[in-house]
């Protein structure tokens, strides 16, 4: 394939994301810059509801990461969640595409 074919596959592919989805791109790739340990869990069925987009472990310290966009808020379930990572020692964010791009500097701060 050609440059040209390979770039137009990725700006449709990126037209089509869901802004959700932009955020959580952008996170990916930050995690992935700084070689982070990540999974993205899944919830529906056999997953645990309300677990955060992103369970992260970077320079020994464990991160949940929710993602949102569009002004929309984490449901009681993930709050709840993010509250038990921070009362157990973890760090616990949300993260929507006002505050991606500090995502690498959070991450380093400590």
């Amino acid at each position: 394939m050609t440059n040209e074919v390979i770039n137009s596959a990725v700006q449709l592919e990126e037209s089509l994301m869901t802004p959700e989805a932009k955020v959580k791109e952008k996170v990916r790739k930050v995690l992935k810059e700084l070689n982070a340990y990540y999974i993205t869990p899944a919830t529906g069925g056999y997953g645990n509801s309300g677990a955060p987009d992103f369970i992260v472990c970077y320079q020994s310290r464990f991160i949940g990461i929710e993602c949102k966009a569009n002004r929309n808020t984490a449901t009681k379930l993930q709050l709840w969640n993010l509250s038990e990572i921070r009362r157990t020692g973890g760090t616990a964010m949300i993260v929507d595409e006002n505050n991606v791009d500090n995502l690498r500097k959070e991450l380093q701060s400590d």
